[in-house]
């Protein structure tokens, strides 16, 4: 079971909530839209998937890093590995 299992349905309506802000760009860009008014929906549907993101590394924090870290062993090392690559990954974005 994923860390975000309890939370699916909130980020699927989140996710489906980014795919029109998504569409709805295509569609400005269709129309001839003013430059800045793209550009601010384009950083309008950046700054949702980032808290998306935020969100789903704060469950994987919560679940899979946590247990893997009760249960010990090199499962741990790796999943603390693997969430600060993770972070790197989005700071870098």
């Amino acid at each position: 079971m994923h860390g975000y299992s309890g939370d699916k349905q909130a980020y699927l309506t989140r996710l489906r909530r980014i795919e029109g802000q998504i569409r709805g760009l295509q569609r400005m860009v269709e129309e001839d839209s003013y430059c800045i008014d793209v550009l601010t929906q384009v950083s309008a549907a950046t700054r949702a998937l980032q808290a998306v993101a935020l969100g789903l590394l704060e469950d994987h924090i919560g679940h899979c890093v946590t247990d893997a870290i009760n249960a010990g062993g090199p499962e741990a090392e790796e999943k603390v590995k693997e969430a600060s690559a993770a972070i790197a990954r989005l700071v870098r974005s």
